[in-house]
């Protein structure tokens, strides 16, 4: 009763995020070690670079995570320039605004410190004694634990003790990493982490299955931009610390912190949060985690959307059967490719040979293809040329497409939704791609014809005509090029540009200047997406919503 009391007047002085902090370490202190672990993401700082070069900037940059909407900062003694413990530890931890992990990585665990080891040691003693919050020691140098506990015993310290591994090279066997686990809970750490690197995403599924087996709290991740799912969707398998990076330092494989908050709302992914993703290489582009997973909460959907670096689609969908993983986007290079490995394909995805967008089928687990890029990137053009006044086309299609020009750059995956979609509105198609085989085969499909890319330079287009961007030729970073001429940019009614990172390009900006209709790719993106979401949810997509998103955050 006492404790009850105790406890209910502690909280009532408590901010949200003490409140967060304390309740975890009441659960850290009275978990047995034949629990189950109960808790609530913690989202994590990684101050690991040379930016910070006193501990007065590194102080600025705790506020900074505070104000991104970190729990808790993870602090690298050995990233610090000029470090001296007791001046900038004394600065550092007297002034925090946030609890604070301490780590001081020597060489040969992957950090940068390469001193005397007791002087190593000696910091960490005195991060104890100004009350570090975490104390982060390695496996190897677990010996020291019965010391760094005295220490803490005799300074009535409250910080916790991490005993972490790192893993040189690719990600062991299960087993392996089992192993691991055990040895550190043998220490009698409060905490134990491993932390491997990602050679491949279906890695990630060892590190997944560690929750599992831990008896005391585990943080488990994997480095690199293939480990980012390893960070994404560590609360759904068990993981109660999630890494994030501040604006303006990005480190590959952690979301930023700005991403955490306003995209992912990782406290709201739980063991029954169904997942989707966008299957790609590279992956760091896509927008989709910004419009899917705000628009999941919007509709009170259990679901995370989340970037998936793929390297070999077999090994992909043969790690990740579970049905968990209910649906994928695709995208470059794999549209194509991705058929394959579909248990049944819509017609309209078969007839183009591409898919963009696969469900598992609830009742049987199936994979099934579907493709939402052709009537998004068909309609944004017609709605564009109606919107105009363009809607000239042959009455008896009722499309302002029918009997136009439609000039297509790239035969890939997005070329092909674009071409069928075209043909089918009855315009007339010359179509180019760096690979004229399959600029040649597409066109056979559609009826039209097909050219050499290298005499798109020279390629004087019909009045009115219509061109269509579909490679990735501008996008983010390499914005400054454009697929075709300027001088011929004049000739075209409307150009359309599936690239939508950036949201206006080059190509765009250039047809703008010579008279052009234009029709950025965000348009295409937000059409196919609605699709995919009905898809995915068996819910109808909050448009209005979702087109929100788009004009303010693309």
């Amino acid at each position: 009763m006492i404790v009850g009391l105790w406890c209910l007047r502690r909280c009532s002085q408590m901010t949200k995020n003490d409140l967060k902090i304390f309740f975890w370490t009441v659960s850290v202190n009275q978990m047995g070690s034949n629990q189950v672990w109960k808790h609530s993401v913690m989202v994590c700082a990684a101050i690991t670079t040379h930016q910070y070069v006193s501990a007065e900037q590194i102080v600025n940059g705790m506020h900074q995570a505070k104000a991104e909407g970190a729990d808790i900062v993870e602090l690298r003694l050995d990233c610090i320039t000029n470090f001296h413990s007791h001046h900038d530890l004394k600065i550092i931890l007297q002034n925090k605004p946030l609890p604070v992990l301490i780590v001081n990585r020597p060489k040969w665990e992957g950090g940068l410190y390469e001193g005397d080891e007791n002087k190593r040691l000696e910091a960490l003693q005195l991060a104890v004694e100004l009350s570090a919050d975490f104390i982060d020691v390695e496996l190897k140098a677990a010996s020291c634990l019965p010391t760094l506990v005295e220490h803490m015993r005799n300074h009535n310290s409250h910080g916790k003790i991490i005993v972490s591994c790192y893993v040189d090279g690719t990600t062991p066997p299960h087993e392996v990493l089992l192993q691991l686990v055990e040895l550190m809970q043998a220490t009698g750490a409060d905490i134990i982490k491993l932390v491997t690197l990602a050679a491949d995403i279906t890695e990630i599924k060892r590190i997944f299955s560690l929750f599992l087996y831990c008896q005391v709290p585990l943080i488990a991740y994997s480095v690199g931009e293939r480990g980012l799912i390893s960070q994404l969707l560590s609360p759904k398998f068990g993981g109660f610390f999630v890494y994030g990076s501040l604006a303006g330092n990005p480190i590959p494989g952690l979301p930023s912190l700005d991403s955490i908050q306003e995209a992912y709302k990782l406290e709201h992914v739980n063991a029954d949060t169904k997942v989707f993703g966008l299957i790609s290489k590279p992956v760091s582009h896509s927008r989709g985690p910004i419009l899917h997973n705000p628009s999941f909460k919007d509709v009170n959907y259990n679901g995370i959307y989340v970037p998936m670096f793929v390297d070999d689609l077999k090994k992909f969908f043969s790690t990740y059967p579970s049905p968990d993983f209910s649906g994928f986007s695709v995208g470059i290079p794999y549209k194509e490719e991705v058929l394959r490995f579909c248990d049944e394909v819509h017609p309209l995805a078969q007839s183009i040979g591409a898919v963009n967008t696969i469900i598992r089928r609830p009742r049987d687990g199936k994979l099934v293809g579907y493709n939402t890029d052709c009537e998004a990137a068909i309609t944004a053009i017609e709605d564009a040329l109606i919107e105009h006044g363009c809607n000239d086309g042959e009455a008896s299609l009722g499309s302002p497409l029918a009997g136009r020009l439609f000039v297509l750059v790239g035969a890939g995956g997005a070329g092909k939704a674009l071409a069928f979609g075209a043909k089918s509105r009855g315009a007339r198609l010359v179509i180019f791609d760096i690979d004229f085989d399959r600029a040649k085969s597409l066109a056979c499909a559609v009826f039209g014809e097909a050219q050499p890319f290298k005499e798109l330079v020279n390629f004087q287009p019909e009045k009115g005509a219509i061109l269509a961007n579909a490679t990735p030729v501008g996008m983010h970073p390499n914005t400054d090029r454009i697929p075709v001429a300027e001088a011929t940019l004049e000739d075209y009614r409307l150009v359309f540009d599936a690239v939508y990172t950036p949201r206006r390009t080059r190509l765009l900006n250039e047809a703008d200047a010579a008279g052009a209709i234009t029709v950025a790719g965000v348009e295409m993106f937000l059409r196919q997406a609605i699709g995919q979401f009905n898809l995915f949810t068996g819910l109808e997509a909050p448009e209005e919503f979702m087109r929100e998103i788009v004009l303010s955050k693309f």
